[in-house]
């Protein structure tokens, strides 16, 4: 098959890069002509495990190549996939189709041939029909259908996902669409993962759907680590006991933070302004989002709590910046409102991060970028774990604690025993639920 895929963000890129590792025909375009360089000289805009050698495999292989040319991209494809950004718009909550819908006209001035359009990027609910619609009206003769394909992608484990996944859920109308559809996803129905056929409507809500409910386990495992505070139990034993349970599961059930990222943040508020335009609120969501809010500034008054109750002219190291560990992705991370909170309270503030320092730069004004984890903590008051790297895993706690001017800890993702960090002469420990 041949397949363009429109945006080479991280939907698009790692999409097209295993499209093409499955045989087909991938070309990527992106108005970025930067962006297109980069990736024309093999460099990968985004840090994503293995993304970069399997995107050189296929370029060397002559299955997938980079352009600006949207026409050039679409000449001959079978399908078009629309993988562009739905940020949530200003003012109101809703994802912001922009992006799409321009996408939507210029593939409808450059369609010739049949082809299946399909919305990879998460959209609210009836985008794919305002998607026809759009290529109907700017080009009364194209021959095409619609498709909706969301995207289930892990950031740290893309490609994995991509090759593995759960589930892939197909929105289609016509058998011709769904042929289409089933020979680019040849390769994983052959190996029995399953294919999920559905309407335009229940493939767009089955995104918002499970985004959701993930960001409610989330959460609500983190209030009931605020309660398990007050009551002396201990979040690890609660989650465990919890997670075997088969109808539950251990997965989403980790005491941090909260929840950031790319996805949660503004598909749960989305979601939520699709309830309240179409008089069905769905008020757990909303909950959800106002209480990841207050989980966040309940971390800043644990560090403060740390400094005594106050944070002017300590010294506080933080590890780690990216919303979760193995990506580069700092959009809506947790350390965007507890880190400018410490530096607003006149703190002094050393951050260490494998792969956030690139965007965390402009992101973090006022803090210094440190070379690892002991010298971050060296003369400093308080040590705060933020996003839980391997690399913060194993760190010698007895070198941490020997090398700080007061030896106190935040730990936010609840990477060590309370024991061992006291053992190793921390005076003060903090976790969340503990």
């Amino acid at each position: 098959m041949k397949i363009a895929m429109i945006g080479t963000g991280y939907v698009g890129l790692v999409s097209g890069v295993c499209f093409s590792d499955f045989g087909h025909e991938v070309v990527c375009v992106d108005k970025d002509a930067t962006k297109i360089a980069k990736l024309r000289d093999g460099k990968v805009p985004i840090f994503e495990p293995g993304l970069e050698a399997l995107m050189a495999r296929n370029v060397a292989a002559g299955r997938l190549s980079f352009t600006l040319d949207l026409a050039e991209a679409m000449r001959g494809a079978d399908a078009v996939f629309i993988a562009v950004g739905t940020p949530t718009r200003r003012g109101d909550g809703h994802a912001d189709l922009t992006y799409v819908m321009a996408a939507a006209e210029e593939i409808a001035h450059a369609l010739d041939h049949y082809a299946v359009v399909v919305t990879k990027s998460t959209v609210p609910i009836g985008t794919n029909r305002k998607v026809a619609e759009t290529i109907r009206a700017a080009n009364p003769a194209a021959d095409f259908d619609v498709a909706s394909n969301p995207e289930f992608l892990r950031e740290g484990a893309a490609i994995d996902d991509f090759m593995r996944p759960d589930r892939v859920v197909v929105g289609v109308e016509t058998e011709r669409a769904k042929k289409i559809m089933a020979d680019i996803y040849r390769p994983l129905f052959l190996r029995d993962f399953p294919v999920v056929y559905t309407g335009l409507e229940s493939a767009e809500m089955i995104k918002y759907a499970a985004n959701a409910f993930l960001a409610t386990k989330i959460t609500f495992i983190n209030e009931i680590a605020a309660l398990c505070e007050r009551v002396g139990a201990d979040i690890k034993a609660v989650s465990k006991g919890m997670g075997l349970d088969g109808r539950i599961g251990n997965k989403f059930l980790h005491a941090g933070p909260g929840y950031g990222g790319s996805c949660f943040p503004k598909d749960t508020k989305a979601l939520a302004r699709m309830g309240q335009d179409h008089a069905s609120p769905i008020q757990i969501v909303e909950s959800v989002i106002k209480v990841n809010d207050e989980i966040k500034r309940r971390m800043i008054e644990k560090i403060e709590d740390l400094c005594e109750g106050s944070c002017r002219d300590k010294v506080i190291a933080v590890l780690g910046v990216t919303f979760k560990p193995n990506t580069d992705d700092m959009r809506d991370a947790p350390a965007l409102t507890i880190v400018p909170a410490l530096v607003g309270a006149g703190a002094k503030v050393r951050v260490v991060d494998p792969e956030g320092r690139r965007e965390g730069e402009h992101l973090l004004p006022g803090v210094r970028w440190m070379e690892d984890a002991y010298s971050a903590a060296e003369g400093a008051s308080v040590l705060v774990i933020l996003t839980e790297w391997n690399e913060f895993r194993a760190l010698d706690l007895q070198r941490l604690a020997r090398g700080m001017a007061d030896a106190r800890m935040a730990d936010l993702r609840n990477v060590y025993a309370p024991a061992d960090a006291r053992a190793a002469g921390f005076t003060h420990y903090v976790g969340v639920g503990r």
